[in-house]
């Protein structure tokens, strides 16, 4: 018995109508045949009347619980029956937000149970459940930040990360929320589409660096339309820290000696969301989560795909279907049935047969397919057999068509953009394809992405194009991009190693134009093979050690001594 898939109706009340309906339809057939019967023996007895007059049935034959049947099935498909779970794809509107963790050793303290870090976690939970919608990225943060996951909607990854959180993730000891928003704001801003950015701060407040440098982040990433919420976690009587050294579970001590008092700080939290003009929810606030969410209930969201999962499928189809099915019998029997008495008693009467109607119906169709032949032959040309035959500047011309009589979806406009790629017109064609890109999700968005990553790429391969360099860039981030989300994608990958060679060709240099090697080209359809890969990874790889090194040599480090 538990087996048996548990069944919920979207409107219970409908099954009454289920009930109610066959018992309306079978005192309805009733009466009416009564009715009819009274009416027809005022003209004729019973044995003339079955010669002249079909009669179906007095209101109890098949025809009456065929009905009964139908209006059954009907009313508890009405009710909106469901059982069985289901996950696929489903649109919904959703922000980006990053949530800083801070992940020192001082949000192991106690005073608020089990620990500040284990608060925080059951936070991000219970916001994540609420907003399935959002992209959300995990930044951890002690001395230095770090990006534990891109923005994704991938709860499996986010839940990952949470669950393996603690101090020993963040290398360097102490606490930074200046660099924790940077970080932060430059994530945030790197990501595309239309949605407003959030960065959720979850801390105690107890860092070791100037008041100013947290106050010049916040502001700035304000000025950048980032919206700040900080959080505050712990106590301000504060805590011991407890730390395992091997099997022994101790309390932390200072260079001194002396133990360490933990304490909550809200005025550096404050400081920083009043000056990105954010919100700032105090550490004895309850129901931390529901705030955050109505902080960030004014800002804009974007409509997005995501795994949506179903509690209970719709199964209305399976009555309706066969509902539909016994009318469309009852139907054709009725009309059989018809025909049939109708040839019965004009062989009985020995009348005429009409006229034939065969002639005038085949002369009626050939008038049909002589004007739908009409209409096909004065239909414009369709642009995709245009471009896929050659015929570029037809397919751009009709395209151009479709979008001045009213055709302006983005799939008209990715393959307008995609024409004019395959006519070189690459600045207008990167203009149209980032506009699409912006403004949709799914399979559309990365083809608009990777070409217009292919329009910026060959624009930074042209040698007299002063900005070369800033298309090359944009070529890059482009491909980069592509690649977090489909990572298999050879095309891109060759197209990004092309990206990453810093200047464009030249054709000059120390050899003749004959002794040059051949310059490689964009592809859209391309394999990779073994050296071209390891090229691309080694490119990859250097680029991001440049950045990463850039990012370490600019981080600061809290004063010696304060490592929690």
């Amino acid at each position: 018995m538990n087996d048996l898939p548990k069944i919920v109706f979207d409107v219970p009340l409908m099954l009454v109508a289920a009930l109610v309906l066959p018992v309306l339809v079978w005192a309805l057939r009733r009466t009416g045949a009564r009715q009819r019967a009274r009416r027809l023996h005022v003209f004729a007895a019973p044995e003339t009347l079955r010669r002249l007059v079909r009669i179906d049935d007095d209101g109890v034959g098949p025809r009456t619980l065929r009905l009964i049947l139908v209006v059954a099935l009907a009313g508890v498909a009405l009710s909106g029956p469901r059982w069985g779970l289901a996950r696929g794809p489903g649109s919904v509107r959703g922000i980006d937000m990053a949530i800083a963790l801070d992940a020192s050793l001082s949000m192991m303290a106690p005073d608020e149970k089990p620990s500040r870090m284990e608060r925080m976690k059951q936070e991000v939970r219970r916001l994540r459940a609420m907003s399935h919608a959002d992209r959300v990225a995990l930044l951890a943060f002690a001395g230095r930040s770090y990006i534990l996951t891109p923005l994704t909607s991938d709860d499996g990854a986010i839940e990952l990360f949470l669950d393996n959180l603690d101090p020993s993730v963040v290398g360097q000891a102490g606490s930074s929320i200046a660099n924790t928003i940077r970080q932060g704001t430059d994530l945030l801003l790197a990501s595309d589409g239309s949605a407003d950015r959030a960065l959720v701060i979850m801390s105690d407040g107890e860092v070791f660096e100037p008041a100013a440098d947290v106050d010049a982040a916040a502001r700035e990433a304000g000025a950048q339309g980032i919206s700040i919420v900080t959080v505050g976690f712990g106590t301000e009587r504060g805590s011991t820290i407890p730390v395992r050294e091997g099997s022994v579970l101790r309390e932390k001590k200072d260079e001194n000696g002396k133990v360490v008092i933990t304490r909550y700080h809200p005025e550096i939290l404050k400081q920083a969301a009043e000056a990105a003009n954010g919100t700032f929810i105090a550490a004895d606030a309850s129901d931390k989560a529901s705030r955050i969410r109505a902080a960030l209930r004014s800002l804009r969201t974007a409509r997005r795909t995501v795994d949506a999962r179903e509690d209970h499928v719709a199964r209305f189809m399976w009555l309706l279907a066969p509902a539909l099915v016994l009318l469309l019998f009852d139907t054709w029997l009725l009309t059989r049935g018809a025909k049939s008495f109708a040839r019965k008693r004009e062989s009985n009467s020995r009348r005429l047969q009409p006229l034939s109607t065969s002639a005038p119906a085949r002369v009626t169709l050939m008038l049909f397919c002589v004007v739908a032949s009409a209409i096909s032959c004065a239909r414009p040309p369709d642009p995709a057999r245009l471009f896929a035959e050659g015929d570029v500047r037809g397919a751009i011309r009709s395209y151009r068509g479709m979008i001045s009589a009213g055709d302006t979806s983005a799939l008209t406009r990715y393959n307008l953009g995609t024409a004019l790629l395959g006519a070189d017109s690459l600045a207008e064609a990167v203009e149209l394809l980032e506009a699409v890109r912006r403004g949709t999700d799914g399979e559309l968005r990365m083809r608009a992405r990777y070409n217009a990553g292919l329009a910026q790429l060959k624009l930074g391969r042209i040698a007299e194009n002063p900005n070369s360099a800033a298309a090359l860039a944009a070529a890059r981030s482009a491909y980069r991009a592509l690649l977090s989300d489909r990572a298999q994608d050879d095309d891109a990958k060759w197209n990004y190693e092309l990206a990453l060679r810093k200047t464009p060709p030249n054709g000059g240099g120390g050899g003749g134009a004959n002794n040059a090697p051949p310059e490689p080209q964009p592809q859209s359809q391309s394999a990779l093979d073994q050296r071209q890969a390891e090229a691309l990874l080694n490119s990859a790889a250097r680029e991001e050690r440049d950045v990463q090194g850039r990012k370490q040599r600019s981080g600061k480090t809290p004063p010696v001594g304060k490592d929690w």
